[in-house]
């Protein structure tokens, strides 16, 4: 691992661009070495990043880390200095998995981070080695704003996950993330049924287990808003 890449990842969570820039004009590496260290069981702290709340995990690039903190001006600076978008770290995930993945704090900062990674050439329906999309995760999470930038990057709202679920199965379920059961995240979780319906997802679709998104769905309130999305 090139000298100073954890200083070099700290200026990309931190967004700091002009320290990024002079990194990269001493080291070009710096855009594509992927990390030889990071969090593990026995010794997560020293890689975790509270406020974006992302642990750097081995055989993560600067460009993994620059999605992970909704950083697009940093992301577009890597790339200039041929970062890979199609980059995958175990277990599989390239960036626009870790750009959809995270609860956000500024939502429309991630929106435009994922819809960079696009319009760049990244697979808005890429599977990780676990069989699931950026629009699984955006949708896990109760981000409305990865959803949407999602969609309309090209993203498949009836693709289903190794398990058979479609993200529309998994946004009327009870998740356990994303603040699930808050109103915000009732708020979110309501937007996002709605546009994956307005996006040509179907409540008649099956799971593997062969259950219907109305079947699937958790909770009166999900199921009258289901019912009142049909009759529109």
């Amino acid at each position: 691992m090139a000298p100073g890449f954890l200083d070099f990842i700290r200026a990309v969570v931190d967004g700091d661009v002009d320290e990024v820039s002079r990194s990269l004009a001493r080291s070009r590496a710096l855009a594509t070495t992927p990390s030889s260290v990071g969090a593990t069981r026995q010794g997560a702290s020293t890689f975790f990043y509270a406020y974006i709340a992302h642990y750097l995990y081995a055989g993560d690039t600067a460009l993994h880390m620059a999605a992970a903190a909704f950083r697009r001006p940093v992301a577009a600076l890597l790339v200039m200095h041929l970062a890979n978008w199609r980059a995958k770290k175990p277990p599989g995930a390239p960036p626009p998995q870790y750009a959809a993945a995270t609860n956000p704090q500024n939502p429309i900062a991630q929106g435009e981070t994922i819809e960079y990674l696009i319009s760049v050439g990244a697979d808005p329906n890429v599977l990780d080695r676990s069989g699931v999309s950026p629009l699984h995760r955006a949708v896990r999470t109760r981000s409305l704003a990865a959803v949407r930038a999602l969609v309309d990057g090209g993203a498949d709202s009836r693709q289903p996950n190794k398990a058979g679920s479609t993200p529309l199965h998994l946004a009327v379920q009870t998740t356990g993330r994303g603040g699930s059961g808050s109103p915000q995240a009732r708020a979110q979780q309501a937007g996002i049924v709605r546009l994956l319906l307005e996006r040509g997802a179907k409540a008649t679709d099956q799971d593997g287990r062969g259950r219907s998104v109305h079947q699937a769905a958790t909770g009166e309130w999900i199921r009258a808003l289901l019912k009142e999305a049909h009759a529109g």
